[in-house]
């Protein structure tokens, strides 16, 4: 069975399906005490180690692993922390630590040569800049974008640490791949140079309407219809929100949907700013899937409400949509229980990426 190494392991998402796909993984590090928890509590059989990747060498790697440093390690796998690359954040890049955080992954993979890699982020890291620059100093009147402020740049610097391999970078929505949630991150997979193999991405099995052959998208309704939940947890509305919630139409909607005499005062000062506002006061609908589970669905602009009952998503839905097993124990508070689940990569998708990085690597093995 191939070796693995897992960084940001988070609530153990990505590692399930490349598990699932055949994969050994000898070391999980995770910076985060209550996600460890998360991962003892399931995974019993699993290393898992509370570090830090920036305290991480080479040698730490393969001690922690069990791993002799004569074998070859076939892959590196990690989420990696995404706020500084989302378009709701301060766009710091590499200048924020979770951003140094992707160019350590990308020195131990340079460092330690794995046949293959896999790195997961937000979608915000295909037009990020390494510099960003505020909008009111663009335009005619201030001077161009230097190389390090046009879009994209990040990207390229990032690519340019994976020395020696052969990198692919996509955009895949887990809908395309059966799973119950529109949720777009980029996958970066790289392949060792010298094994001279060509890596080509998953092709999709699903599509909004079944078209080419394909299945449709997976929809809410079906997840729930086969959830057998004796209790559901989740954090509650406030009693203003919840007078708004009661007014969304049962099956799927949002704000645009209010009366129009109580819009305004429903969104407030949002009511004239820019932008869809597709999240305030949403209700999913019943028969699409889900949007992408953020890490907290009862803010204003990031509501992810119940189809047909007045609260958000609770634990136990996040959980189904992720496509994590029934059984499966989040340790800690309810805030950090969505943060840890709806980080997560949906285990359908992770297994199907693991399927074709096992594949790739065997290419090698059989010719």
């Amino acid at each position: 069975m191939p070796n693995a190494i897992s960084f940001f392991t988070g609530a153990g998402g990505l590692d399930m399906g490349i598990r699932a796909a055949g994969f050994d993984i000898k070391l999980c590090v995770e910076i985060e005490p209550t996600y460890c928890e998360t991962l003892r509590l399931n995974h019993p059989d699993l290393n898992v180690v509370q570090g830090d990747i920036m305290e991480y060498d080479k040698e730490r790697v393969f001690l922690e692993s069990g791993i002799n440093e004569n074998e070859d390690i076939y892959l590196i796998i990690g989420g990696s922390p995404c706020q500084s690359f989302s378009t709701a954040g301060k766009r710091q890049a590499f200048s924020d630590p979770r951003g140094q955080a992707m160019i350590k992954f990308a020195k131990l993979v340079s460092e330690i040569r794995p046949k293959m890699f896999l790195l997961e982020n937000v979608r915000g890291l295909l037009s990020a800049a390494l510099k960003h620059r505020p909008l009111n100093k663009r335009g005619e009147d201030n001077p161009p974008l230097t190389e390090e402020e046009k879009p994209g740049s990040a990207l390229a610097y990032l690519l340019n640490h994976f020395e020696g391999y052969d990198v692919k970078v996509k955009l895949l929505n887990a809908a395309d791949y059966g799973v119950p949630q529109k949720r777009e991150r980029v996958f970066i997979v790289g392949v060792k140079k010298e094994l001279n193999v060509n890596y080509e991405f998953p092709a999709p099995t699903h599509s909004e309407n079944g078209e080419d052959g394909k299945k449709p998208w997976v929809t809410v309704g079906e997840v729930f219809n086969k959830l057998d939940v004796k209790e559901h947890h989740y954090v509650t509305y406030s009693e203003e929100r919840l007078k708004y919630m009661k007014l969304i139409p049962k099956g799927g909607g949002n704000w645009r949907d209010l009366p129009p005499d109580i819009v305004e005062k429903a969104m407030g000062g949002a009511y004239k700013s820019g932008g869809g506002k597709v999240g305030y006061f949403r209700r999913i609908h019943i028969d699409r899937p889900s949007p992408t589970l953020l890490t907290s669905p009862h803010q204003k602009s990031t509501n992810l409400g119940h189809p047909f009952e007045d609260r958000p998503l609770s634990i136990e839905e996040y959980l189904a949509i992720q496509e994590f097993p029934k059984d499966y124990i989040v340790a800690g508070s309810l805030t950090q229980q969505y943060v840890q689940i709806g980080n997560a990569v949906p285990v359908r998708l992770a297994k199907i990426l693991g399927d074709s990085i096992i594949n790739c690597i065997y290419q090698k093995v059989r010719t």
